[in-house]
């Protein structure tokens, strides 16, 4: 293992890789059809041939969760082809599950470390990134395993296109702060709020998650910030 791999797995962003045990039906899906959707990050990823023709412009979802959101996405803009990272198992064989029942064409799948598919795909080629409601590692202890920090902010500005927009969705006051606080140290990243109230309200067609509802429920309330590559 290289010094940068053993720094990442010091400081994963993720928890548990799995939950409850799968139905049988689901670990088919993970054995035969994940393989088939797979990225695999061993080179450059050419995202023109990773995709349907039709495909005119690219987009990442970094921990996808359940996988509404980059449904919903994918279903809304079949001209996009979308990747979604998630190495949670279970979260991964409810996506494969919807995939294979609609028949959509248009996602791919990573289920590692985001950060080793970040390195992989080519400077500007992304018309959007999203990450919603990332863990937010609430203790002191813990921030430095937050997925926001200078490094991945550099990282995900360096895939976007100029215009390009990282989307940035959590329900953790301080997670917020310290999003903004790195953004704003950023070089290549700018908040493209309108007004006071942009960050209060989600993008057009939002779907809320799960997570999103029963965060609503115990009284917390959600920030949406959209951050443009300039």
């Amino acid at each position: 293992m290289s010094g940068s791999e053993q720094e990442r797995a010091a400081r994963a962003f993720f928890g548990r890789r799995k939950g409850k045990r799968l139905r049988e039906t689901q670990a088919e899906l993970v054995h035969h059809l994940l393989p088939q959707l797979r990225v695999s990050v061993d080179e450059i990823l050419d995202l023109k041939t990773l995709f349907p023709s039709r495909c005119t412009s690219y987009a990442l979802e970094i921990g996808f969760g359940g996988g509404e959101h980059l449904l919903q996405q994918a279903r809304l803009n079949p001209e996009i082809g979308f990747i979604g990272c998630e190495p949670f198992v279970n979260g991964m064989a409810k996506m494969l599950a919807a995939i294979e029942q609609e028949g959509i064409d248009n996602i791919r799948l990573f289920d590692a470390d985001a950060l080793f598919l970040l390195e992989k795909i080519p400077p500007r080629s992304l018309a959007r990134v999203f990450l919603l409601y990332p863990d937010p590692w609430p203790k002191r202890r813990q921030h430095k395993r937050r997925f926001i920090s200078d490094s991945t902010l550099a990282s995900i500005s360096e895939v976007l296109e100029i215009n390009g927009e990282f989307r940035f969705a959590t329900d953790i006051d301080h997670y917020a702060g310290w999003t903004l606080a790195h953004v704003f140290r950023s070089k290549n990243l700018v908040w493209a709020a309108e007004s006071p109230e942009t960050w209060r309200h989600p993008w057009p067609h939002w779907i809320e998650t799960r997570y999103e509802a029963k965060a609503r429920r115990e009284g917390r309330f959600s920030s949406y910030f959209t951050f443009k590559r300039v």
